[in-house]
Protein backbone atom coordinates (compact mmCIF):
# COMPACT_ATOMS: atom_id res chain seq x y z
CA UNK A 1 0.00 0.00 0.00
CA UNK A 2 2.98 2.54 0.58
CA UNK A 3 5.31 3.78 -2.37
CA UNK A 4 7.56 6.16 -2.36
CA UNK A 5 7.46 9.81 -4.73
CA UNK A 6 10.47 11.98 -4.76
CA UNK A 7 11.80 9.77 -1.79
CA UNK A 8 9.12 10.84 0.91
CA UNK A 9 7.29 7.48 1.74
CA UNK A 10 3.24 7.79 2.03
CA UNK A 11 2.98 6.17 5.04
CA UNK A 12 4.87 5.09 8.54
CA UNK A 13 5.94 1.54 8.26
CA UNK A 14 4.01 1.35 11.35
CA UNK A 15 1.16 2.40 9.57
CA UNK A 16 1.79 0.28 6.36
CA UNK A 17 2.10 -2.79 8.40
CA UNK A 18 -0.99 -2.21 10.35
CA UNK A 19 -2.73 -1.64 7.39
CA UNK A 20 -1.53 -4.77 5.63
CA UNK A 21 -2.71 -7.12 9.22
CA UNK A 22 -5.95 -5.34 8.42
CA UNK A 23 -6.44 -6.42 5.42
CA UNK A 24 -5.20 -10.59 6.37
CA UNK A 25 -7.66 -9.97 8.67
CA UNK A 26 -10.44 -8.94 6.46
CA UNK A 27 -9.64 -11.86 4.16
CA UNK A 28 -9.87 -13.76 6.88
CA UNK A 29 -13.45 -12.35 8.13
CA UNK A 30 -14.53 -12.92 4.55
CA UNK A 31 -13.25 -16.83 4.16
CA UNK A 32 -15.25 -17.36 7.72
CA UNK A 33 -18.66 -15.73 5.86
CA UNK A 34 -18.33 -17.49 2.56
CA UNK A 35 -18.06 -21.09 4.90
CA UNK A 36 -21.12 -19.84 6.69
CA UNK A 37 -22.90 -19.06 3.32
CA UNK A 38 -21.93 -22.19 2.01
CA UNK A 39 -22.93 -23.82 5.01
CA UNK A 40 -26.22 -22.42 5.25
CA UNK A 41 -27.11 -22.78 1.66
CA UNK A 42 -26.47 -26.67 2.20
CA UNK A 43 -28.40 -26.78 4.73
CA UNK A 44 -31.34 -24.82 3.36
CA UNK A 45 -30.96 -27.16 0.38
CA UNK A 46 -31.24 -29.86 2.44
CA UNK A 47 -33.92 -28.82 4.39
CA UNK A 48 -36.32 -29.31 1.40
CA UNK A 49 -36.02 -32.97 1.80
CA UNK A 50 -37.55 -33.15 5.26
CA UNK A 51 -41.51 -33.08 5.74
CA UNK A 52 -40.99 -29.71 8.02
CA UNK A 53 -39.34 -27.46 5.38
CA UNK A 54 -40.74 -24.45 7.46
CA UNK A 55 -39.36 -25.21 10.47
CA UNK A 56 -35.62 -26.73 9.28
CA UNK A 57 -35.07 -23.81 6.83
CA UNK A 58 -36.34 -21.29 10.18
CA UNK A 59 -33.78 -23.79 12.15
CA UNK A 60 -30.63 -23.35 9.58
CA UNK A 61 -31.58 -19.50 9.12
CA UNK A 62 -31.06 -18.62 12.72
CA UNK A 63 -27.78 -20.95 13.26
CA UNK A 64 -26.63 -19.06 9.79
CA UNK A 65 -27.52 -15.78 11.49
CA UNK A 66 -26.08 -17.18 15.10
CA UNK A 67 -22.87 -17.64 12.66
CA UNK A 68 -22.71 -14.27 10.73
CA UNK A 69 -23.36 -11.65 13.32
CA UNK A 70 -20.34 -11.93 15.22
CA UNK A 71 -18.71 -12.08 11.66
CA UNK A 72 -20.38 -8.95 11.14
CA UNK A 73 -19.76 -7.20 14.55
CA UNK A 74 -15.85 -8.08 14.03
CA UNK A 75 -15.88 -6.66 10.30
CA UNK A 76 -17.96 -3.51 11.36
CA UNK A 77 -14.98 -2.80 13.69
CA UNK A 78 -12.74 -3.94 11.43
CA UNK A 79 -13.42 -1.07 8.72
CA UNK A 80 -13.68 1.60 10.81
CA UNK A 81 -9.95 1.02 12.06
CA UNK A 82 -8.98 0.88 8.20
CA UNK A 83 -11.05 4.11 7.60
CA UNK A 84 -9.18 5.79 10.28
CA UNK A 85 -5.83 4.34 9.21
CA UNK A 86 -6.53 5.59 5.58
CA UNK A 87 -7.41 8.53 6.42
CA UNK A 88 -4.51 9.28 8.72
CA UNK A 89 -2.23 7.94 5.84
CA UNK A 90 -3.84 10.43 3.07
CA UNK A 91 -3.61 13.23 5.68
CA UNK A 92 -0.10 12.63 5.98
CA UNK A 93 0.42 12.22 1.62
CA UNK A 94 -2.03 15.42 1.58
CA UNK A 95 0.58 17.61 4.21
CA UNK A 96 3.20 16.25 1.85
CA UNK A 97 2.08 17.59 -1.06
CA UNK A 98 1.34 20.94 0.13
CA UNK A 99 4.80 21.15 1.63
CA UNK A 100 5.81 20.22 -1.87
CA UNK A 101 3.74 22.73 -3.54
CA UNK A 102 5.39 25.68 -1.05
CA UNK A 103 8.58 24.36 -1.89
CA UNK A 104 10.54 27.52 -3.84
CA UNK A 105 11.59 25.39 -6.33
CA UNK A 106 8.36 23.98 -7.42
CA UNK A 107 7.06 27.61 -7.73
CA UNK A 108 9.75 28.66 -10.42
CA UNK A 109 8.65 25.28 -11.58
CA UNK A 110 4.90 26.27 -12.42
CA UNK A 111 6.07 29.73 -13.47
CA UNK A 112 8.14 28.15 -16.15
CA UNK A 113 5.34 26.05 -17.01
CA UNK A 114 2.96 28.84 -17.03
CA UNK A 115 5.04 30.49 -19.40
CA UNK A 116 5.33 27.29 -21.68
CA UNK A 117 1.89 26.89 -21.75
CA UNK A 118 1.24 30.55 -22.92
CA UNK A 119 3.58 30.18 -25.64
CA UNK A 120 2.57 27.32 -26.85
CA UNK A 121 -1.21 29.02 -26.81
CA UNK A 122 0.23 32.42 -28.60
CA UNK A 123 1.90 29.65 -31.12
CA UNK A 124 -1.23 27.65 -31.81
CA UNK A 125 -3.27 30.91 -32.71
CA UNK A 126 -0.74 32.13 -34.73
CA UNK A 127 -0.71 29.04 -36.50
CA UNK A 128 -4.91 29.24 -36.65
CA UNK A 129 -4.59 32.95 -37.69
CA UNK A 130 -2.48 31.84 -40.54
CA UNK A 131 -4.38 28.90 -41.88
CA UNK A 132 -7.28 31.09 -41.82
CA UNK A 133 -5.71 33.65 -43.74
CA UNK A 134 -4.68 31.17 -46.65
CA UNK A 135 -7.94 29.78 -46.38
CA UNK A 136 -9.42 33.04 -47.57
CA UNK A 137 -7.05 33.70 -49.81
CA UNK A 138 -6.85 30.54 -51.31
CA UNK A 139 -9.04 31.43 -54.12
CA UNK A 140 -7.32 34.10 -55.06
CA UNK A 141 -4.34 31.72 -55.35
CA UNK A 142 -6.05 29.52 -57.49
CA UNK A 143 -6.77 31.71 -59.98
CA UNK A 144 -3.43 33.11 -60.30
CA UNK A 145 -2.15 29.37 -60.75
CA UNK A 146 -4.82 29.51 -63.41
CA UNK A 147 -3.86 32.80 -65.15
CA UNK A 148 -0.21 32.36 -64.52
CA UNK A 149 -0.24 35.86 -63.49
CA UNK A 150 -0.13 37.67 -59.98
CA UNK A 151 -3.52 39.67 -59.35
CA UNK A 152 -2.44 42.19 -56.65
Amino acid sequence: MCTSVGGNALATPAEEAELDQLNKIEQELELQRDWAKYRWGKASSECYQKYWVNYCLRSARADYRAEIDPIQTQEVALHEVQRNLRKSIKDQEDKRREADRAAPEKAVERADNQRQFEEKQRAAAARAADLEQRRKDAPKRAQENKSGTQLD
